[in-house]
Order: structure tokens, then sequence, then C-alpha cells
């Protein structure tokens, strides 16, 4: 009966820093702010969705300022019900010429959503740009978020240096790869490819709003479902020795 007791103890100790591990997994793979472009193609139009789904340290969000980098010149916000829209426009040092010809001295420079009610931590939200994208393939385009919150707010604006993996930064800008153009000129679709945004959004993996990180967290979560079964499953066998 000790034997059995003491089995019994162990399983549940394994079961409990098991059930612990995979909740910080799954939390850490969703506490970012994803991009995701409707498609990278160079020089296209693309709708890029950004999401989220926590606050700052659990308070909820009240305020979402995407910053476009320098590469673009303006983004027209999708209309949300739940948000106000401002558009932040700054002036440049010097005249930029776009590949239409046409001559610019202004640029938006970042796009402020406010919630009209707060957004409570562990709730996802999308809130989408349209942009045309530059004519350079394989370039990066990244999206530093600043992230308020009632208590708090969080700076998503790490880049990662040369060759280093964007997951291992803490508070990752949003970014996607420019893809390829198509032969006719309209932009290839790449399945909305992004990588980086969850430092991140990996290629292709939050097309339906789930990261690369996000992934490694489900995978992880479904090894340690199959681990908790089967000390379960040896347990009920030592008994029925008993």
């Amino acid at each position: 009966m000790k034997t059995i007791n003491r089995i019994t103890v162990r399983t549940a100790l394994a079961a409990g820093a098991t059930a612990g591990l995979l909740a910080v997994g799954a939390g850490a793979a969703s506490a970012h702010v994803h991009v995701t472009p409707e498609d990278n193609a160079a020089g296209g139009s693309s709708v890029l969705t950004f999401a989220f789904a926590h606050g700052c340290e659990g308070s909820p969000t009240t305020k979402i300022g995407i910053s476009l980098p320098e590469q673009l010149v303006d983004a027209t916000p999708t209309v949300h019900p739940g948000w106000d829209v401002e558009k932040v426009s700054e002036t440049l040092d010097t005249p930029k010429t776009l590949a239409s010809g046409a001559t610019v001295t202004e640029r938006v420079s970042q796009v402020v959503f406010t919630a009209k009610e707060p957004v409570a931590d562990g709730l996802r939200d999308t809130l989408q740009l349209q942009v045309l994208l530059p004519e350079t393939a394989g370039e990066t385009l990244a999206f530093p978020v600043l992230q308020t919150c009632e208590k708090g707010e969080t700076n998503w604006a790490e880049l990662p240096a040369e060759g280093q993996d964007p997951h291992d930064l803490e508070s990752p800008a949003p970014s996607f790869v420019i893809g390829e153009a198509a032969a006719d000129g309209h932009g290839e679709h790449d399945g909305g490819a992004s990588a980086g945004a969850e430092a991140t959004g990996a290629p292709g993996a939050e097309g339906s709003g789930i990261s690369a990180a996000a992934i490694a967290g489900w995978t992880g979560l479904g090894a340690g479902v199959l681990g908790l079964a089967a000390g379960v499953t040896a347990l009920a066998r030592t008994r029925q020795k008993g």
C-alpha cells in the first residue's frame, strides 16, 4: 500500500509540473503582437492584419499605436466598430519620389487605434491597415507597436541583430519579408507569408492568427497531455497489480 501511495504522489507531482510547464509555454507563445500580410508580393497592395490577445501584465488594452517603417509613405486603416482611429503624419527631411513618379514631402508615420472599451487580457482582437508594398523583394518590413493599457504599456519595438533568432527577443516588433512580384506585374500571392512577427509571424503561420511560437506552444501542449495520459495509465495498472 505504501508503494502505491508513493507512486500516486509521484504521478500527481509529475502531472502538476507538466500542467505548469504547459501553461507557461502556451502563455509565452501567445504573448506577442503579430502581423499577417494578405499578400506580401513586392510592389503590390496588401491588407496587413495585426493581432493581439493579451494586455500589459494582465491590464486591459486601451490603445494600439502602429508605426510604419520608413519604406512606406501611407496606410489606409480598416474601420473597426470597437476602435477610434487616427493617422499621424510627419514631414520628410528630403522629398521622396515614389515608383509612380509622384513626389511626396510628408508621410504617415503612425496609425493609432484607441479602444472605445478596454480590451481585457486574454481576449483576441485584430486591427487592419492597407498599404502599398515596396518593390524590393527580400526586404523586411518591421512595424513597431506601442501597446497602452489601463496600467502600464509595452513597446513591441525590438529588432533582431544579424543572425539572431527573433523568437529570442522579449518584445519583438511585428514584421514580415517582402516576396517576389508576379510575372504579370500585379504581385504574387504568397499566401500571406510573413517572417518575424512574433517577432513575428513566422512564414505562413499567422494566416489564422497563429504564430510559429504559438504552434510550438500547442505542440508542447499535445506532448504534455500524452505524457500525462501515460502516467495515469501506469498508475491504474499499478493499482490493478496491487
